[in-house]
């Protein structure tokens, strides 16, 4: 992860980016591919009164960007809340990845039947040519129309507007999916 800590308006301390530092070595936690890590810190003074403004800009892997900025009376309490949001926004997109599941048997409803082992040791292997003109490319009415009149089918292939193959299922909770 490549780092830097910039001060505008404000003179870094040692002290400062030691904590800075520090803080940063917590989001490892998350297992995310954190290619850069930007710390700005800012002093600002209106109508006499001073704050600091922190400003935390991570770029995660496959061009994904967290941007906090959080404003306080102190610098220290001002990095503290924005290293907590920083954590707070790495957990969700970890979660949101985690979360990312492939559908299981149990979505594609009970007639689906998974192969738990293919018996190879017969000799006698059979393949069975189809008719491509008995199955025709299907638009996307005649694929959802097809589904609903069929019960044994789970799943059925058609040629989207664009040309491309899709996937539409029967879910478990009667709607349809669309890959």
């Amino acid at each position: 992860m490549n780092r830097s800590i910039v001060g505008r308006h404000f003179d870094l301390t040692d002290s400062i980016k030691e904590y800075i530092n520090s803080a940063m070595e917590t989001l490892n936690k998350y297992n995310l591919d954190i290619i850069s890590a930007t710390t700005i810190i800012s002093s600002n003074e209106k109508h006499g009164k001073k704050d600091f403004a922190v400003e935390f800009i991570i770029n995660l892997k496959d061009k994904n960007s967290i941007v906090i900025t959080q404003k306080n009376k102190d610098v220290y309490a001002s990095i503290d809340l924005a290293i907590e949001r920083v954590k707070k926004s790495l957990r969700r997109h970890a979660d949101k990845i985690k979360g990312h599941r492939i559908t299981s048997f149990k979505d594609m409803g009970e007639d689906a039947i998974a192969i738990s082992e293919f018996d190879n040791t017969e000799e006698d292997i059979e393949i069975v040519p189809m008719d491509l003109e008995l199955h025709k490319p299907l638009d996307f009415d005649e694929a959802v129309y097809a589904l609903k009149e069929e019960k044994k089918r789970q799943f059925i292939v058609f040629n989207d507007n664009d040309g491309l193959l899709r996937v539409m299922y029967k879910r478990a909770d009667g709607k349809f999916g669309l890959y």
